[in-house]
């Protein structure tokens, strides 16, 4: 699924326009990373948590030349999704299984 994908069924369920729904979509996503690039994280209950981890600098392996590099100290993003939305969609694959 597609970001234009998920504005058309948002656009559908809600009533707004495609316009509308799109500015939404757009202003949640900047949202969610201007918080995380300042250290924030954010929560939303029932759906999932967004982090900001901090990984050590390290020393790796070029897998085609197998020379070592360095690899520096970074941040990565990170999302962990809640116990409920896991429910939910272990319960809607195995319903659809069912249904073949």
């Amino acid at each position: 699924m597609t970001k234009a994908d998920i504005v058309d069924k948002v656009a559908m369920g809600t009533g707004l326009t495609k316009l509308e729904t799109e500015a939404i979509i757009e202003g949640f996503f900047k949202t969610v990373i201007e918080s995380l690039k300042e250290g924030k994280g954010i929560e939303i209950r029932g759906f999932g948590s967004y982090k900001v981890k901090k990984k050590n600098a390290r020393h790796a392996r070029n897998p085609k030349t197998g020379d070592q590099v360095e690899v520096p100290e970074h941040y990565v993003p990170t999302f962990k999704f809640s116990k409920d939305f896991k429910l939910l969609v272990n319960k809607g694959m195995l319903d659809s299984e069912t249904m073949k």
